[in-house]
């Protein structure tokens, strides 16, 4: 592996690992639709000033409405859903829940690339479910409240899913940083619908919560999706998302160290039952997911 490809990937998985206990910590003062507009409008704006700086296109007017859709699925309702769910939710078994994320890029490749889904796929699937079904049980409280958060969590995975499948196209079109770019404002823009009484609770809220929202902002927001983007631009989809494996281990780590928190027994079991499911339905590369770049944009990367 090549080391930048490699730096992409610890990049990629530490920073999202430290968002789930970051979010905990977000909690703490702000609601869940005011941590998600924040930590999407801080993104947002960084990536403004970045545009400018580096003279960055706008999209093509026909491209415009499916990056926002984009955009909403992968940003807009991500991060939404994965606040609402931690709610409820420790940090480390929403890790292992949104581990769930290859699994449905796979299943909406066959659905709507056509793609293959082999049976020990779909073996793989049904495993990871139980998994999915082992965590959620070994939560402990009350199981409607439980479910539901994992039933958010899943929301989460299911809409960056779609942000991952059919965002192809567009990084050969634009290029990982453009594009990039487009869909995190895109998704801040929907964000916006949640500003309601936000200014109450900056006011009201604890330093370290807002601290939190402005890390998760910078750093978790912004910084993975140009290493995944520059991933599957070198790599493609199907083995640049097996990096979302290692997720949980580290936020597991983080959590434990920053919070205090571990999960149980039977959590545990059930996110490396989790772990095991999505890894056999990946077995067989989804060789249309990928990204392949010739030698005139890889020049045009090494430029930018």
């Amino acid at each position: 592996m090549k080391w930048k490809v490699f730096l992409a990937y610890s990049l990629t998985i530490i920073l999202w690992g430290s968002a789930f206990p970051g979010i905990k910590v977000g909690l703490q003062s702000y609601s869940p639709e005011h941590l998600a507009v924040l930590r999407l409008l801080v993104g947002a704006i960084g990536l403004i000033i970045f545009a400018i700086i580096k003279r960055i296109k706008l999209p093509h007017i026909k491209d415009i409405p499916i990056i926002l859709l984009l955009g909403f699925l992968g940003f807009t309702v991500y991060h939404t859903a994965l606040s609402f769910g931690e709610k409820n939710v420790s940090a480390g078994s929403a890790s292992l829940l949104v581990s769930t994320t290859p699994i449905f890029s796979a299943i909406l490749a066959s659905v709507f690339l056509k793609e293959s889904f082999s049976k020990i796929g779909w073996l793989g699937s049904i495993v990871a479910f139980l998994g999915v079904a082992m965590i959620s049980f070994g939560m402990g409280g009350s199981v409607s409240v439980i479910a539901l958060g994992a039933l958010f969590i899943l929301l989460a995975a299911l809409g960056e899913s779609f942000y991952f499948v059919f965002q192809t196209n567009y990084l050969k079109k634009y290029g990982f940083l453009p594009f990039t770019v487009y869909t995190i404002i895109s998704g801040a823009i929907f964000s916006l619908f949640f500003l309601n009484g936000i200014e109450a609770e900056i006011s009201n809220a604890s330093a370290l919560s807002t601290y939190a929202v402005l890390y998760l902002g910078i750093f978790p927001t912004i910084i993975p999706y140009f290493a995944l983007a520059y991933i599957i631009s070198k790599v493609g989809a199907s083995e640049a998302t097996s990096s979302l494996y290692l997720t949980p281990v580290i936020a597991i780590f983080i959590s434990w160290i920053w919070l205090g928190e571990l999960p149980t027994l039977l959590s545990l079991l059930g996110g490396i039952l989790t772990l095991i499911g999505v890894s056999l339905s990946n077995i067989k590369i989804r060789k249309n997911l990928d990204v392949n770049i010739n030698d005139k944009d890889k020049q045009n990367y090494v430029d930018s």
